[in-house]
C-alpha cells in the first residue's frame, strides 16, 4: 500500500510539472494602439526584434497584435515593453509622452482628428483608363 501512494503522488507530481512547461509555439494576441500602416510596421517590427518571438502581424481595423512566440525567452510583458519603446500603447504599458511624440503626425493614434481622418473613406480615383 505504501508503495502505491509513492507512485501515484509521482505520477502527479509528473503531470503538473508537465502542465507547467513554457509553450515554444504559444499563441497570444495584444491590443495595440495605431491608425495606419506605418504604424503596422513599426509595431510588428518592434514585436519581431524581441528575441522569442516567431511571428507578429497586427491589424489596422482591429488593433489585435497576433503573435506566435517561444515562452521560454520571452513573455508578453517584454513585448509590450518593445512596443511601447517605438511609441505604441498597450492595455498595460503606456508609450511615453517623448517617444510618442517623436512618430511620424499621421500617426498619433492620441489625437482624436488624425483618428477620424484615417477612418474617412477614400475618395474614388478620378483618373481613368479608357
Amino acid at each position: 500500500m505504501k508503495k502505491l501512494m509513492i507512485v501515484l503522488l509521482m505520477l502527479v507530481v509528473s503531470f503538473t510539472t508537465e502542465a507547467q512547461k513554457p509553450n515554444k509555439n504559444a499563441k497570444l494576441s495584444i491590443k495595440v494602439d495605431g491608425v495606419c500602416y506605418m504604424c503596422k510596421k513599426r509595431i510588428e517590427k518592434a514585436a519581431l526584434k524581441t528575441k522569442g518571438v516567431k511571428f507578429a502581424i497586427w491589424d489596422v481595423k482591429t488593433h489585435l497584435l497576433s503573435l506566435i512566440i517561444d515562452e521560454r525567452k520571452t513573455s508578453k510583458k517584454t513585448i509590450q515593453k518593445n512596443i511601447a519603446a517605438v511609441g505604441h500603447d498597450t492595455k498595460d504599458i503606456k508609450a511615453k509622452d517623448e517617444v510618442y511624440n517623436a512618430i511620424d503626425p499621421c500617426c498619433k493614434y492620441r489625437d482624436e482628428q488624425v483618428v477620424k481622418d484615417h477612418q474617412k473613406p477614400k475618395k474614388n480615383n478620378k483618373w481613368k483608363i479608357t
